[in-house]
This record gives structure tokens, sequence and C-alpha cells, in this order.
């Protein structure tokens, strides 16, 4: 068997000529190390859309309101994230944070809408 550096800890050992590291924690913590910024990517996201979420229904509690935009922006709203997209027959196109939504009107304001998915 011929001797190899381990990727994690540069520790010298012997094993199967594809063996890449010493222990299974050195092979976790490279993986670990690894998937951390895509990790990081993903709870930044989720932590986006869950604030959208809770501002759009926060601000509207009867299921079907119209709020300006500044309303939505000082709350802290992200237009930039959102969970869907439906266009109606009609034509509109209604954003969602998961079930709340929004469809953009004119001058700046919004209908906020509550989607029941059963």
């Amino acid at each position: 068997m011929e001797e190899k550096k381990c990727l994690e800890c540069d520790r010298k050992f012997q094993g199967r000529a594809d063996k890449k590291f010493c222990s299974d924690g050195c092979r976790n913590a490279r993986n670990n190390q690894l998937n951390t910024l895509k990790r990081n990517y993903m709870r930044q996201v989720n932590a986006i859309l869950r604030k959208n979420r809770l501002v759009l229904e926060a601000l509207n509690e009867s299921g079907k309101v119209r709020k300006h935009r500044d309303q939505l922006l000082t709350k802290g709203f992200d237009f930039n994230y959102i969970t869907k997209i439906i266009t109606t027959k009609a034509g509109d196109t209604y954003k969602f944070c998961y079930e709340q939504g929004y469809l953009e009107l004119d001058k700046g304001f919004y209908l906020l809408v509550r989607r029941n998915e059963d």
C-alpha cells in the first residue's frame, strides 16, 4: 500500500488507492467546510422569504387588501425574492411568497392576497 497525505489534516496514512482522508472525522470536516457556503446562501434566502411572507401576512389580515409599496418596504419587504408566479387568464401576474401574494396595481399600490391551497 502506498502512503498518502490526508486532504484535511495533512497527516500521512495508508489505505486503499482511492482513499483521500485518514479518518471519517477528517472526511466529514472537509465536506462540511465545502458545503458551508451553499448552506449559508440557502439560509439567507430562506430568511428573506420568511420575512417577506410575514410582512405580507401582517399587512393582509382580511385576505385581500390594497397597500402602497412604501408600507411593504418600511417593514423590510424585498421584492426580489418570491416563491411562485401565477398569471391569470385575464393576464394579471401575481407573485407569491408561499401562500401570501401580491399583484402590482398602479401608482405604487399592490393588491395583497392570500391563496388557500387545499
